[in-house]
C-alpha cells in the first residue's frame, strides 16, 4: 500500500498533495504549505512501484481529469493550483 508522508502543523482540514519528485511546482507547493505551518500529507507518485503508480494515477484522474501535478485535494475538494497561492491561502484560512 502507498506510503503517504505526513507533515505536521496546524489543522486546515484534510490536505492531500499528489506530487512528482521531479516537479518544481510540487516542490514549491510542499515548501509553501510547510512554511505556512499547515499540516498535510503528500506522496510522490513517480517513486512508487508501477502497480501503485497506476492506482494513484487513477485516483488523481478522479480529482483532476487532466492528471496534472501537483494535484491538491482539500477536504475532498480539488482544483487548487500551486500557481494560485491567493486562492490556496483563502481555502486554507490564511491571510
Amino acid at each position: 500500500m502507498s506510503e503517504w508522508t505526513r507533515v505536521e502543523g496546524k489543522n486546515a482540514g484534510e490536505i492531500k498533495l499528489y506530487a512528482l519528485s521531479t516537479c518544481s511546482w510540487c516542490r514549491q507547493t510542499k515548501k509553501f504549505l510547510t512554511e505556512q505551518g499547515i499540516a498535510f500529507s503528500h506522496i510522490d507518485v513517480d517513486l512508487l512501484p508501477e502497480p501503485e503508480q497506476d492506482k494513484l494515477a487513477a485516483e488523481v484522474m478522479k480529482w483532476n481529469p487532466a492528471e496534472t501535478y501537483p494535484t491538491i485535494v482539500i477536504n475532498d475538494k480539488v482544483g487548487f493550483l500551486a500557481t494560485d497561492q491567493a486562492r490556496l491561502k483563502k481555502e486554507l484560512g490564511l491571510k
